[in-house]
């Protein structure tokens, strides 16, 4: 039998080809028995419609772009799973561009979505530069565009985050009450927008606490386990913390490296707290305790902000800002011990 295409079906159904189309669309205006008719005349013909040709008419590329720092740190994983399952009730599929924390990355990765690739843009932005204005030179042009997690506040679009300032304030409480009084914040990017909130909770939580402030507690970090490996040795040798609070998981996981290779017991001589979605967080030696993030929640919610917008065609008007709660989970990590042990 010759391939099968929408005319033929449509010659088959003595139906005309736009009712084929509106069928296969899942067009509300379409009679039910007439579109159950022809479902079941393609499957008996073996048709199979070319969404992708259906797409390049509708001028829509059915696809929306994720845009991360990374991908190895578990929050971004489950965020993207939030994002994907939102997505794909859309009707869309999703494609990840990773940065690496690369400005220049994310600025070409942008450019190359506005040749039609994409019909909207969820982001978590590398934060390298201050100027940001790249998005804003798309000007009307520019593609339906959320933020989640970390942000340009300079740049005005909705945006799903996190309480930050509020969890690192608690977090640092948390070590206070455990008896910790020389307490290091570890963090990759003080610039970034959580960088500077969640740094600020840290510092306002040791105020209360009449705790003085010492800058060189405050350990800029990189991008690099292996650069990371030394920074974070050097600051336990000779700042002697006896707790750390890092801003990433993947500095908790350093720590963790650097008191197994310098006999730092955890957490009997330091006590270590982090931001992490980890899933295994529980099973680390010690179990880590953790500021959690709603991590798939706040994929879901960016992506469902997005499609508010594709949906309206940009008329809605969404909340620029939506804050999630996240939660402390105290495991062994800050556990207080008896001083004879």
């Amino acid at each position: 039998m010759d391939s099968i295409n929408i005319k033929k079906l449509a010659e088959a159904l003595n139906l005309s080809t736009s009712t084929i189309s509106r069928a296969f669309r899942d067009n509300s205006d379409i009679n039910a028995d007439t579109k159950t008719l022809i479902l079941a005349k393609a499957k008996e013909l073996n048709y199979q419609p070319n969404h992708y040709a259906s797409n390049l008419r509708e001028q829509k590329s059915k696809t929306i772009a994720v845009i991360v720092p990374e991908l190895a740190n578990n929050y971004f994983s489950q965020a993207i799973h939030g994002i994907e399952r939102v997505a794909r009730e859309n009707g869309y599929h999703i494609l990840i561009y990773v940065t690496d924390d690369d400005y220049n990355k994310e600025v070409n990765f942008i450019r190359h979505l506005h040749n039609g690739r994409a019909d909207g843009i969820i982001m978590s932005v590398s934060g390298e530069a201050n100027d940001h204005n790249y998005l804003n030179k798309f000007g009307a042009k520019r593609l339906p565009l959320v933020f989640f997690d970390r942000v340009y506040e300079d740049i005005e679009t909705p945006r799903v985050i996190t309480n930050d300032y509020n969890s690192s304030f608690l977090a640092t409480e948390h070590l206070i009450e455990q008896g910790c009084r020389r307490i290091g914040y570890l963090v990759v990017n003080k610039s970034l927008s959580i960088g500077k909130t969640r740094m600020q909770g840290y510092i306002d939580a040791l105020a209360k606490h009449h705790i003085h402030f010492d800058e060189q507690l405050i350990v800029d970090c990189s991008n690099s386990y292996d650069e990371n490996s030394i920074i974070i040795k050097n600051a336990l040798t000779q700042l002697k913390p006896d707790g750390v609070f890092t801003s990433v998981e993947r500095l908790a996981f350093a720590t963790y490296y650097a008191c197994y290779n310098l006999h730092i017991s955890i957490p009997r001589d330091l006590k270590v707290i982090s931001f992490s979605s980890l899933e295994i967080a529980p099973l680390l030696n010690p179990s880590l305790t953790t500021i959690t993030q709603p991590a798939t929640e706040i994929g879901t919610e960016a992506a469902n902000m997005l499609f508010k917008i594709l949906n309206s065609n940009g008329i809605e008007k969404l909340p620029s800002e939506l804050v999630l709660q996240s939660k402390i989970i105290i495991r062994n990590s800050t556990l207080k011990l008896p001083e004879n042990q």
